[in-house]
């Protein structure tokens, strides 16, 4: 169905924009023949081809939206993940035929003998094309490791303070073999450990880019000998080979031949053929760096009537530009052809591309393009192609867009030397990511700000209208929150530092990403502490201590509840009764219900005080939770018939199913099960038109106990077997010992019936 769908689409689009088959395929650079195969549903594209096709036939966000979701169904109709995480390959490809030669027959080890892990680490400048060659043998042999090919940039030389945490890497390879991020562990050494065991009977391609060193690497190679490795580097990376076997390969710059072959590829073999002096010293003065030819050659294809010979004398006319990219004379000719391509963009274009240069992430959206230079989405994406069709930019296997960082660098020094307003444009790429996490996460029934704060101009508004695409765009920008947090350190970006961790914990949260949760909030409340501010101080400890009790690291948990019973005397009563329901909400995971019921009441007394009824109503149902773990059953009962009606008056679905289901588990305890089972029953109603499956399972569990009791078995078996329904649908573990429990019930009573 999504084939057909997606092929639907694709052909009317097509049509509308008076396109044939060929000129779309002009525009976007896809094949006429995997366009056709996709109008007549026999595939579906890639991601970046995607974006490639929605980019040339110029799509709204509306129609964008709809073709994502057609190509999405194609995941969703397969069983198991098979994560194909390559960037596309070049089409020109050119050279390279040793080196290809060599880790051919590194891959027939694994292939043909079954030998052992291959880890292959390719060297070389920056430039040289190490990516580029890694992807292309890892398309070239993928259909010898069906399950799939991961692929992460280590970033180990784009900012060389700030490279790639392994674990951050293996999270995210792990979510790309199917592990639900509530089972994914903290710190590399666990983490680790898991993707080994899930990769040890696999027969994977793994593509570890852009290493820093081998430390960065090593928690990153799988265990199974059907994965073949390979790894980037400008290192060597030679303790490597000494200690994991990994075999080397260095790549230099390209013999005059695979320049001249590379450039025919890409402007022609006739215009090469006609004037072959100028071709020769045209690569002759890219330094046969592959990417210098690369970009050479896409602002020779923008002009086809150029004649080389002139283009010879315009490229030697530049004047280098970048001594900070200066590594010998050969590098320096490398500057010219940046500088030659950045002159023959049109203006905005190039104003997009020096504000490209300020991104901190790996990839860049278009949203967040747009952000940075202050124009529109549609504006920007016309900027982004041509920059992509003159080889500044390349596009990762999500479809964003990638900087060489030999370019980011260009473009810095640029910003510097056009006087650009850099701190304007960093300011509106983080306001875009707090004022879209905020949008974000009230389709995840979260709101985390108490007050609108007007959006910036110039800052992108991203229409999110599901949880769906919610939860998408948290996911597009995450590894940009993660950068821009960890490099973003202007003392004048402070409070965006301060208020950004705020506004995306909620999504760690949800996910159970703890240990993303518990770095980011860290350098929230550093920022807190150095601005001095009461408020943040205990709303970044709030969440610090809060994620640090749910991962058992009590000690720490502890000196951040401190920190905000330190605060309470500096808070205005909202902000001290928020702190009080933290602090209860700790101590109750940390089992120390006595302190956890006396913080609850401090919180439940400042609302009543405030007149407050809505959030009174709310730490009603805590206290109650906590008098009932304490054994004051009658107590809890008591408080949650006062708190429901409230409830249901500010429509507080979540709150009021978690009071019923509160009331229920303290009818249970007093042997109450008729009351408990329809307290049970409402909380189940009520979980379900807040479509919270996560605790409609919860719920079940204690309706099949009370069932259970009663003697009720077939009930309370289709109760247990419905909560491992609800559980198998968002992953969680917990679903196998729900069945577990229904199966239990099946077999006593068989034994019971034979007895």
């Amino acid at each position: 169905m999504g084939r057909t769908e997606f092929g639907r689409l694709l052909r009317e689009a097509r049509q509308r924009s008076l396109l044939t088959l060929e000129s779309l395929a002009e525009a976007s650079g896809v094949s006429v023949r995997a366009i056709s195969d996709m109008e007549r549903g026999q595939s579906l594209p890639r991601q970046a081809t995607l974006s490639e096709l929605m980019d040339a036939l110029e799509l709204d966000e509306d129609e964008r939206r709809r073709f994502l979701e057609a190509s999405v169904l194609r995941a969703e109709g397969h069983a198991g993940r098979v994560p194909r995480q390559l960037p596309p390959d070049l089409a020109v490809f050119r050279g390279r035929t040793q080196a290809l030669e060599t880790v051919r027959e590194f891959t027939s080890r694994i292939t043909d003998q079954g030998g052992h892990v291959v880890v292959s680490a390719i060297g070389g400048m920056a430039g040289v094309g190490k990516t580029a060659f890694a992807v292309h043998w890892a398309h070239h042999v993928a259909d010898r490791f069906p399950d799939g090919q991961l692929y992460v940039n280590l970033r180990g030389f784009e900012d060389a303070a700030h490279p790639l945490d392994p674990a951050e890497a293996l999270g995210g390879f792990l979510r790309a073999l199917g592990v639900p991020d509530n089972d994914i562990p903290r710190g590399t050494e666990k983490r680790g450990a898991l993707f080994r065991k899930r990769t040890e009977s696999r027969r994977l391609i793994v593509v570890l880019d852009n290493a820093r060193d081998e430390e960065q690497v090593r928690p990153l190679l799988p265990a199974s000998t059907g994965c073949l490795t390979i790894i980037t580097s400008r290192s060597r990376l030679a303790d490597l080979a000494t200690r994991e076997g990994a075999q080397l390969v260095g790549l230099d710059v390209w013999t005059r031949e695979e320049a001249l072959a590379a450039l025919s590829a890409r402007i022609g073999e006739d215009r090469c053929r006609t004037d072959p002096k100028a071709a020769a010293r045209l690569v002759e003065l890219c330094g046969y760096l592959p990417l210098a030819v690369a970009i050479v050659a896409a602002q020779l294809s923008a002009m086809p009537q150029l004649p080389l010979r002139v283009a010879v004398r315009d490229l030697r006319g530049t004047a280098p530009l970048l001594d900070a990219l200066s590594a010998g004379a050969r590098r320096s000719d490398v500057r010219a052809v940046f500088s030659w391509s950045y002159r023959a963009l049109p203006p905005e274009t190039a104003v997009l591309f020096r504000h490209l240069a300020l991104h901190p992430g790996p990839s860049v959206s278009a949203a967040a393009a747009a952000s940075l230079a202050g124009i529109g989405v549609p504006e920007a994406r016309r900027h982004l192609r041509r920059l992509a069709s003159a080889n500044l930019l390349s596009r990762d296997a999500e479809g964003r867009y990638v900087l060489h960082d030999l370019v980011r660098v260009y473009g810095v020094e640029l910003v510097e030397s056009e006087q650009d307003d850099g701190l304007g444009a960093r300011t509106r790429l983080l306001d875009y990511l707090r004022h879209n996490a905020q949008a974000a996460n009230r389709f995840l029934g979260i709101t985390v700000a108490d007050e609108d704060v007007p959006l910036a101009d110039g800052v992108v508004s991203v229409p999110l209208d599901t949880r769906e695409e919610a939860l998408a765009w948290f996911r597009q920008e995450e590894a940009t929150v993660s950068s821009a947090l960890r490099s973003m350190d202007d003392p004048r970006l402070l409070r965006f530092r301060m208020t950004l961790t705020q506004d995306w914990v909620s999504y760690y949260s949800l996910m159970g990403r703890w240990s993303e949760e518990i770095a980011a909030k860290r350098i929230g409340l550093d920022a807190a502490l150095q601005l001095d501010d009461p408020a943040a101080i205990m709303g970044n400890a709030s969440h610090l201590a809060r994620a640090l009790a749910e991962t058992g690291q009590a000690a720490d948990a502890d000196r951040h509840v401190e920190l905000m019973l330190g605060q309470l005397h500096r808070l205005g009563p909202v902000e001290r009764a928020v702190a009080e329901r933290t602090v209860g909400w700790v101590r109750g995971r940390q089992k120390r219900h006595d302190e956890a019921l006396r913080h609850a009441r401090n919180a439940l007394d400042i609302y009543r005080t405030l007149g407050d009824d809505r959030a009174a109503a709310r730490e009603m149902n805590a206290v109650g939770w906590y008098l009932a773990l304490l054994g004051r059953y009658e107590e809890t009962i008591e408080l949650c018939k006062e708190a429901i009606p409230l409830l249901q008056r500010y429509d507080n679905l979540r709150i009021e199913a978690a009071a019923w289901d509160t009331m229920g588990y303290a009818r249970h305890r007093l042997g109450d099960l008729g009351g408990a089972v329809a307290d049970y029953q409402e909380s189940l109603r009520v979980y379900g038109d807040a479509f919270d499956d996560y605790n409609q399972a919860e719920v079940l569990e204690h309706l099949a106990t009370a069932q259970q009791e009663q003697g009720s078995r077939a009930e309370a078996r289709a109760s247990w077997l419905r909560a491992a329904e609800l559980l198998s649908t968002i992953d969680s573990p917990h679903a196998a010992r729900m069945r577990a429990n229904a199966e239990a019930l099946d077999a006593s009573g068989a034994s019971s019936e034979q007895a």
